[in-house]
This record gives structure tokens, sequence and C-alpha cells, in this order.
């Protein structure tokens, strides 16, 4: 056993004797997210606001009501009074107390959250400029000319169709987005009116899995050895010698497996009487997300209780920000630089909090094609244009279940199709965002497929999408022996 993590078990050994109840019963030092809720949801709706009308070009009353119930629920809204300022791109939302709260457009880093009376965040925008030639003079994948050649024959075209106008039907799913590739080709395409495949559009916590991909490119360049999957997370505030936190290892923060206690509304346990949810909060505090998930107290061991949190992504994204700077280079443009051009994605916008700290954990937009320009990635191994940019065993790790989970549903910043939630095959694996965002990597048969949808419509919208993909497996044989994981990791 590590000497770190032989410390953390003797350290939640006692605390457990003393609090017999158990581990959600241990002192832990955790404090309540401050600020009054309708307030954090008035920030949360003016960023929503700001990044739909002046990243994707929507208009102020379809993303009000389609959009970003996620942060600010429908049943506050009403109490909620959006203002748009179109010359300084920005949007103020009032209280019914008079208190604004506001979020404005700092270039190329989108939609800032702002601090209550603040005009401006604690950082200096950088533009990011791709260094790839005019999209539409190159092909696909790495531009957006597409070759007409025979691999789209060869499915009965009329049913691919009709399996596109499934993801769409009904109109009320609200699907803003449908494409298919099947062996590295488009196969498919279609948009809902007024959008198309330039239309920057939110992916919630498909994030997630941009922050592993960002990872993989650190770990893979050697810019900080420490960064190794199995290594223990390098994270200066966890060394003192009886905190349980140093026996957290990256592979446990990928797997959203820290035990970090922060409060999320999807925990099992999850009670809005005990105060605003962190999950929530480094949406819409307008604070440092990061260190304040690095500043997150212990409730488990780490490997054994995975939960769906913040946290974990945040401190990934710390960890990256902070060898990428110590490298001496410049944070805000890493993704672009070290990613993105390697991939043809010229149009990502990567949001970031008050203080210039990526919000990857949820805050991000991408075109329907780039989304699946990273699923390709991964269906891939990590080599795009027969150069490698992800470790091998990369995206295995992936897909691999997550030892600390009750089920095999999630791997690497990426979610499993082990128990048949899609009706894709067992070893599908997916980035999911709130709101119906998916990627879908489905190696047996070659195949990425991206849903990219409005908030509102997400429950017709998934039942619309689970039809599509029934029909759409019909029409694909099978490439591959289904993938099955080794040993699970350490």
């Amino acid at each position: 056993m590590r000497p770190a993590l032989a410390t953390a078990r003797v350290w939640f050994v006692a605390a457990w004797l003393a609090h017999p109840a158990g581990a959600s019963e241990l002192p832990t030092q955790w404090q309540i997210p401050p600020g009054d809720p309708l307030e954090h949801a008035a920030a949360g709706y003016a960023k929503i606001l700001c990044s739909a009308l002046f990243i994707s070009g929507r208009d102020l009353a379809t993303a009000a009501d389609e959009d970003g119930f996620f942060v600010a629920p429908r049943t506050e809204r009403s109490l909620l009074k959006p203002t748009v300022d179109a010359a300084s791109q920005a949007v103020r939302v009032t209280l019914p107390n008079g208190i604004t709260r506001s979020a404005k457009r700092m270039g190329d880093q989108g939609c800032v959250t702002l601090p209550r009376d603040a005009e401006a965040p604690f950082f200096t925008p950088v533009p990011i400029t791709s260094m790839l030639p005019e999209a539409s003079t190159q092909l696909w994948p790495m531009g957006d000319r597409i070759a007409n050649d025979a691999a789209r024959s060869q499915i009965d075209q009329a049913k691919l169709g009709a399996a596109v106008a499934a993801a769409f039907d009904p109109p009320d799913g609200l699907t803003a987005a449908f494409v298919v590739a099947h062996k590295g080709r488009i196969i498919a395409e279609r948009y809902q009116a007024g959008i198309d495949h330039t239309t920057p559009l939110p992916g919630w916590s498909m994030g997630k899995s941009v922050t592993a991909t960002l990872l993989g490119r650190l770990i893979y360049d050697g810019y900080d050895r420490s960064l190794e999957l199995f290594s223990l997370a390098p994270v200066a505030e966890w060394q003192q010698a009886e905190d349980p936190r140093r026996g957290i290892r990256v592979a446990d923060l990928l797997r959203m497996s820290s035990g970090l206690r922060f409060v999320a509304p999807q925990d099992p346990d999850f009670n809005a009487a005990r105060g605003y949810p962190d999950h929530l909060y480094v949406y819409t505090g307008a604070i440092d997300a990061q260190q304040w998930a690095i500043s997150r107290p212990a409730q488990w061991l780490p490997n054994t209780v995975g939960r769906y949190r913040n946290s974990d992504p945040l401190v990934l994204n710390a960890l990256i920000k902070r060898a990428v700077v110590a490298r001496g280079e410049e944070y805000l443009s890493y993704p672009q630089r070290q990613l993105f051009d390697k991939l043809g994605i010229r149009h990502f916008v990567l949001e970031t909090d008050a203080y210039g700290n990526f919000l990857l954990q949820g805050y991000e937009l991408g075109g329907a094609r780039d989304w699946l320009r990273l699923g390709l990635l991964y269906l891939q191994d990590g080599i795009w244009n027969g150069q490698r940019l992800l470790p091998e065993g990369w995206s295995d790790f992936a897909r691999t279940p997550a030892p600390a989970w009750s089920q095999p549903i999630y791997g690497g910043m990426f979610w499993l199709n082990r128990i048949r939630q899609w009706p894709l095959p067992e070893d599908a694996y997916y980035m999911a965002g709130s709101g119906g965002q998916y990627t879908f990597i489905v190696p047996t048969h070659d195949l990425v497929i991206v849903r990219l949808g409005h908030y509102k419509g997400e429950a017709l919208g998934t039942r619309a999408l689970t039809r599509a993909l029934q029909q759409l497996l019909r029409l694909v044989p099978q490439a591959r022996e289904p993938w099955q994981p080794g040993v699970a990791g350490r």
C-alpha cells in the first residue's frame, strides 16, 4: 500500500470509530457555498443567455424558453428580468430585490459570469487564432469539404434518411444537430433551421471528455511526469501528512472517484434544504472554481466510491493549467495549439470563470462536426492522420469501467453502455451533456454519432434519439468484434 493511502486509511478508520454511523457522518469541515440561491440562478441565467446570443447567434426569447434550465430552473426564471446590452455583448439579470447579476462576452474566452457589481473579470482575454487554412479549402476531416465517394452509397440512402428524420421527430424534441460518421466519413448530417455545422452549441458535460483529451495530450507530450495515470495527483494543497486527499491519483480524478466532498443535485442523498450545491456553485458563483474544487475536503477514501461531481474535472483542469504555465506556455491558447489545430477544429469556444480558468466541466461550445472529430480521435485509438496524439491505450482507459462505481456505467471521463442504456453494442461509450448532448463512439460498427439539442426538449429528444439509433444500427454492418476491458485498473 502506498504510504499516503495508508495514512488516509488510518485517518478514516479513526474517524469512523469516533462516528460509527459511517462515512456520511465523518467530520469533513465542508462548508455550504455562500450566497442566495436565487441570485445564483440569476448569474447562471445571464451567462446562458449571453452565450446563446453572442456565441450561438440565437435570439433572446427563444434562448430564454429553451436553454440552460440546469443552472436556472424555469420555476425561478419568472422572478428574473434579463436585459441585453448588444454593444458590449453583455446580459444583465435583475432580481426582485433590485440586485443585478451579469455575464459578458470576453472575446475568445466566451461569456464569463461576473461577480456582483463587477464590469469585468480578473484576467485579460487572449485572442485564440487557429493556424489552419480556411476550412472550405480542405477536405474532411481537416476541413469541411465532403468528398463524394462510394462509402455513402453502400448504405441504403432512403433508410438512412429515415433514421436521421427520426432524430428530429417530434419537433418539440428540439434536436439541433445530428451527424454520423462511418469509417471516418460523414454519411448523414442534418440541422435545425438557423443552425449549421459552424454554429457553436453548448456541449455541457461533454466538456469533461475534452478535459480528459487535453490531459492525454499533456501526458503524451511529457509535460509533467507526475501526471501519469496512476501517479498520485500533484496537488500541493493536499500534501499535509494526515490529509487523506494525498492518496488521490490522477486516474481517480478521471474516473470521478476522488472521494472529495462536493455536493451535487444528482447525489442520492441530496437535500436542497441543506444549502446550495457545490456542483452548481462553480458555474454561478463567479469564483475561482478550480481552487474551490481543490479546497474541498475528503468524504471517502479515493477509488472507493464513484460519484458524478464537478470537483474532479475541475481539479484536472487545474493540473493542466499548472503544467502548461510551468512550461512557460500560454494557458488559454493551449487547447487550440496542441489539440484543436491538429484535428481540424477551428471554432471551439472554451469558457472560463472570472479568474481565467477553463470551466470544462460544462461551459464550452462547439459545432457538431467538431464533436464528431473528437469522437473519431477516440475511435482511432488516439491517432489522427497517422500521428499519435494520445498515449497508447488512452481510449481503452476511457472505456474501461471505473472500479469504484457500483455499476459499469462510467469510465475515464466518458460514459459507458455496458448496461445497454442505449440501443448500441455494450462496448459503445460516449460523451454526454445536460439537455441531450451526446457523442457516441461505436467501435464495432466504426461509427461516431453526434446529437446536439436544446434543454427544453430533452425528454422528447432522448426518445427520438433512441429510435434514430435503433434504425441506424440496422443499416451499418458490424466491422469489429466487441471489445472487452482487461484488468479494470489499480
